[in-house]
């Protein structure tokens, strides 16, 4: 059974930058795509960026292109989500999630359907 755990939100001024991150305990990573969702109040949860299992490839969606990077640490079962230039559209709970896929190199940002979640971690972004 594998756990997923987030941390580093909190409150950002416009403009600022959080580093988001996800560990992940229980198994290993091996053959699971991480990706990043977001949920804002009254709005359906994003998918926002995801990254391969083998950590070469990283996909994203248009909101967050230019101001987001994910990357994995597979030693330490880390994965992480630097965002830069924040905005109040990007205040939202954020999640990880695992998605097993044996291919790999591949991950798709537009899936919704992960076999693991974590909890969220709150960003807030205001003046």
């Amino acid at each position: 059974q594998l756990q997923l755990v987030e941390s580093g939100g909190g409150l950002v001024q416009p403009g600022g930058s959080l580093r988001l991150s996800c560990a992940a305990s229980g198994e290993g990573l091996d053959y699971d795509a991480i990706h990043w969702f977001r949920q804002a109040p009254g709005k359906e949860r994003e998918g926002i960026s995801c990254i391969s299992a083998s950590g070469s490839n990283a996909n994203y969606a248009d909101s967050a292109k230019g101001r987001f990077t994910i990357s994995r640490d597979s030693a330490k079962n880390m994965v992480y989500l630097q965002m830069n230039n924040l905005g109040p559209e990007d205040a939202a709970v954020y999640y990880c999630a695992a998605k097993s896929n044996f291919v790999r190199t591949l991950c798709d940002v537009r899936s919704r359907s992960m076999e693991y979640w974590g909890k969220g971690t709150l960003v807030n972004v205001a003046s």
